[in-house]
């Protein structure tokens, strides 16, 4: 984390976040960034699938048991 530069506020609060966690602030960030990529992917994923149904039904199906995907999925798929 050396090479990471952001601000006191920031950085106070993902230390919060850490001690609450449990876990010293590199951890914790490695464990955020893991988070992040795992959403993003599932969220990639479900933007596929929507385009390779094309069938609204499945669609609300789908959206009623994982979640619509995040609006930056459809433009990163």
């Amino acid at each position: 984390m050396a090479d990471l530069h952001i601000d006191d506020t920031t950085k106070q609060t993902l230390e919060s976040l850490a001690a609450v966690a449990g876990l010293p602030l590199p951890d914790y960030v490695a464990q955020l960034a893991a988070e992040k990529e795992r959403e993003q992917a599932l969220a990639v994923g479900a933007a596929a699938f929507r385009r390779v149904t094309g069938d609204p039904a499945t669609a609300v199906a789908f959206d009623a048991e994982f979640g619509a995907p995040h609006p930056s999925a459809t433009r990163a798929a």
